[in-house]
């Protein structure tokens, strides 16, 4: 579902007067300037501009799909803006509804595609809007309603305060960002520190984008990165959740993460990953890392479901394994270990990034999971658990970038030819597997009870019925 992004909001000062606007350079480039055609937009998109049209009011396409579609991209999202008011586009619309109170849209409802509507917001309040900062400049209410230029110069990267006008199909340019566009730059309106203050996820917002578009940041926008990184910690853990999916699980995670680490951003946002990776010499569990994102993205590609049960437990792993060491170094019994370790880095990562348990007791149960491959023991159970093909996975995965695994890969790729599992299945599933195919066991007790326990028969007298025993069909929930 489409929604208005919180970083795109008004450059405002943190002691909540209008700063120095940027200059404008207005600019309409003419269709014959362009690469936009109106078959590569949603026709539902065109019929919100078309009424916007037809009823007086302004109607123009703006922001990420104006940008994609001049670089190539096939937007997913169609976003309007328009000088109509909520209020008066849901009168245009019986499918209409008004949400948010941070920022007031319209959401016009085809289906299941979503067109957003927002009025053009201004860049500094009268007194006749509603506009609320904190007193570190977070923006936390903005419906102060303007001009579309005033809605350019409220937008963060110039790249998105570009405006397609149903009119007469020229795009609008108001910051210069046609050119960046063309120049393949990412530039913040407006004074960079001011900007990442009133939003700090604006910051995740920079790498994502360069990463999904191949743009460079530009110099200016990249500078305060480093120094302002650790604002993230005030963002909403769910949001953080959210923008961390769309990092990493839009095909572009090799490269978000490389932008993440180059801006002084991941010792913020995975911190205990962090740590692990600047301790480790060998380079070994960073390997891990990128070798797992790689997969991702190329799942992404190839058009397949990717979990962030799988993903998660990809980024966190060097941190359980550094604290699984830790643990171990003090003595404690390995299996305990391994459950204290998981418990650990879970908790201690929840501070930053909201991880659901539907997917955190999974990314639990394949770390736990990979200690019983050594053992080899109770191969029959070990193959029923609904863990195991995602867990499979990630050895394979660790195999790949270290090739000490190989023996144990080899191993379990035969115990499951053996127990006649098609060789399609046995590996690349462990990215799409069911976070909810949970069998009720808590992940701190997998390495005792890694299978789901049957009920046991009630022996009639005479009788030869046994209990039921631990093993079980490969692939069984």
């Amino acid at each position: 579902m489409p929604s208005q992004d919180p970083a795109n909001a008004p450059a405002t000062a943190p002691d909540g007067a209008p700063p120095q606007a940027p200059a404008l350079h207005s600019r309409s480039i003419p269709r014959d300037g362009h690469v936009i055609s109106r078959k590569d937009i949603s026709p539902n998109a065109l019929r919100v501009l078309y009424r916007l049209r037809d009823a007086g009011f302004g109607a123009y396409l703006v922001g990420g799909a104006v940008r994609d579609l001049l670089v190539g991209g096939d937007p997913k999202d169609f976003d309007v803006a328009t000088n109509a008011t909520p209020e008066e586009v849901k009168s245009l619309f019986r499918n209409c509804r008004l949400i948010g109170r941070r920022f007031r849209l319209a959401h016009v409802v085809y289906g299941r595609e979503i067109i957003e509507v927002a009025t053009f917001r201004a860049n500094s309040d009268d007194g006749s809007g509603d506009r609320q900062l904190h007193e570190d400049g977070r923006l936390l209410r903005d419906n102060v309603y303007g001009s579309i230029e005033d809605d350019a110069v409220r937008r963060d990267f110039t790249a998105n305060a570009l405006y397609y006008a149903i009119e007469d199909f020229s795009v609008r340019d108001y910051v210069g960002g046609f050119e960046d566009v063309q120049n393949r730059v990412l530039k913040l309106i407006g004074d960079p520190e001011t900007r990442y203050r009133e939003d700090p996820v604006r910051m995740l917002r920079a790498v994502r984008l360069a990463a999904k578009l191949g743009f460079r940041i530009d110099d200016a926008t990249a500078a305060p990165l480093p120094v302002l990184a650790p604002l993230l910690r005030e963002a909403a853990p769910a949001r953080l959740f959210e923008e961390c999916l769309k990092m990493f699980l839009s095909g572009h995670a090799v490269e978000s993460f490389l932008g993440l680490e180059r801006h002084g951003l991941l010792a913020v946002l995975l911190p205990e990953t962090a740590a692990a990776l600047k301790a480790n010499r060998s380079g070994a569990l960073r390997n891990m890392v990128l070798e797992g994102l790689r997969g991702t993205d190329a799942r992404v590609a190839a058009d397949e479901p990717v979990s962030p049960a799988f993903l998660f437990a990809v980024l966190l792993w060097p941190a359980y394994c550094r604290a699984l060491m830790a643990l171990q170094a003090q003595g404690v019994h390995p299996a305990e270990a391994q459950r204290r370790a998981a418990d650990r880095v879970t908790v201690h990562q929840l501070e930053t990034i909201a991880l659901p348990r539907r997917f955190s007791l999974p990314m639990q149960e394949i770390w736990l999971l990979q200690a019983r491959f050594a053992q080899r023991k109770r191969v029959g159970r070990l193959l029923a658990h609904p863990r195991f093909r995602a867990a499979y996975d990630f050895l394979v995965l660790r195999q790949a970038a270290s090739a000490e695994h190989a023996e144990e890969v080899r191993f379990w790729r035969e115990a499951q030819q053996s127990a006649g599992v098609a060789a399609g299945d046995m590996e690349g599933d462990g990215y799409d597997a069911d976070p909810d195919a949970a069998d009720g066991t808590d992940g701190a007790d997998v390495p005792e009870s890694t299978a789901p326990r049957r009920r046991r028969r009630r022996r009639r007298p005479g009788g030869n019925g046994g209990s039921g025993g631990s093993g079980g069909q490969p692939g069984a929930a």
